[in-house]
């Protein structure tokens, strides 16, 4: 049976609109694409070709003149004491700043959820008021709090007789106080995410959990943690990222001192590009990338499991 022309005109009209609609979304959409292409997947890309040569800046005026050296960059990036040390600073940054803040993030959550009634907006904005606030104004007034002298810490340190140390000057309290100051700074975006969380658990398995003899710690244990469970994977990949990527905080308090105590992978990346060394920097930004990727998925693998 062959078609009738109706049918064949009708599925070309059709065909014609479908391209129409696609010209047009693809027009709305290709000044953000051009963008996109051109400042962020072009030196994305740019920079992976890059760590595969032995680029610096005095290469730039004749880039044919590079040389592709493969995999020596991340052979002596996983070479480098300086990197190494810088990793471990992130390490310690993540494993206990993360816990840290999803922790007081839930707790406050928490307790402007139920317990706290009376100016329940009031401390919500001042929670999140750092969030908004920022990073490099956030870490001057706490460098200044941390002054060993004059710092409003060390001074409520000495109403009780304690003579408070050099917060930013000690090798082994430098990398907490930043820690402590991020805790401070982003708890504010946990609270309101965790408070979402929390506003969406069904109050009737409160009732059957009560119901059942259970008790605060129970009903938290039991019912507040599992359903939490998506949000807590959330924050976690999120603060995570962050984290792994920190940066302002050292830059600005303690541009990575003492003794590199508190260089970041982010801050040695930043200085080797301003040492010229364009395709060592784009190596080590790469090792980072897949740090993020592989903690990123951790994540995912762990709270998934559990939520089965």
């Amino acid at each position: 049976m062959t078609a009738r022309p109706q049918d064949a005109a009708l599925r070309r009209g059709r065909r014609g609109a479908r391209l129409r609609r696609a010209v047009v979304g693809w027009g709305f959409v290709s000044p953000f694409t051009l963008l996109f292409a051109v400042f962020m997947a072009g030196p994305v890309l740019v920079s992976l070709a890059m760590s595969f040569t032995d680029l610096r800046s005095a290469d730039v005026r004749d880039p044919l003149g590079v040389n592709f050296v493969g995999l020596d960059q991340y052979a002596k990036v996983f070479g480098d004491p300086l990197f190494l040390k810088a990793s471990g600073n992130t390490a310690f940054f993540v494993l206990f700043g993360v816990p840290l803040t999803m922790t007081a993030g839930l707790a406050v959550a928490l307790g402007l959820s139920s317990g706290l009634t009376r100016f329940r907006t009031l401390f919500r904005v001042g929670y999140y008021l750092p969030v908004v606030t920022s990073i490099v104004a956030v870490s001057v007034v706490w460098r200044f709090l941390l002054q060993p002298e004059t710092g409003l810490v060390n001074s409520l340190l000495a109403l009780v007789g304690v003579d408070g140390p050099n917060w930013l000057a000690d090798p082994d309290l430098s990398l907490p106080s930043l820690v402590v100051m991020a805790t401070w700074r982003n708890l504010g975006f946990q609270m309101v995410v965790f408070l979402a969380g929390l506003q969406a658990i069904p109050q009737n398995l409160y009732e059957a959990a009560r119901l059942d003899g259970a008790g605060a710690w129970q009903q938290f244990r039991h019912v507040t943690l599992p359903m939490l469970r998506p949000t807590m994977l959330f924050v976690a990949v999120i603060t995570s990222i962050g984290y792994l990527q920190f940066f302002e905080e050292a830059y600005v308090m303690t541009q990575g001192g003492p003794l590199n105590s508190t260089l970041s992978v982010s801050y040695h990346i930043y200085k080797q590009f301003g040492f010229g060394n364009y395709s060592y920097a784009s190596a080590m930004s790469y090792v980072l990338f897949v740090a993020i990727v592989a903690l990123s998925l951790l994540w995912f693998r762990l709270l998934k499991r559990k939520e089965q």
